[in-house]
């Protein structure tokens, strides 16, 4: 199963663009994915483990092992692109 570390926040522009597609694609995928939302500044301990700079990060895991990072926001297409790399 790839996990994948949503690292977000409230006043954050891109992350509500992004909030939508991260939904759809969790309910498509739902049971081959599973979604962690961080938000940064309640938990700010994660962010600086995984060295997050800049919000959205989407933090692709394998096996517990970082495969992938996408920083910003992108299309539902590169998404899942990304995702079908590592099921």
């Amino acid at each position: 199963m790839v996990k994948i570390l949503d690292f977000w926040a409230e006043w954050c522009g891109p992350c509500k663009f992004m909030e939508p597609i991260i939904e759809e694609i969790e309910k498509e995928l739902g049971d081959k994915i599973q979604i962690e939302k961080i938000n940064v500044d309640e938990q700010q301990e994660i962010a600086a483990k995984y060295q997050v700079m800049s919000i959205p990060t989407y933090v692709f895991l394998k096996d517990d092992k970082e495969q992938e990072r996408v920083i910003g926001a992108t299309s539902k297409e590169n998404f899942l692109k990304v995702i079908s790399k590592y099921e």
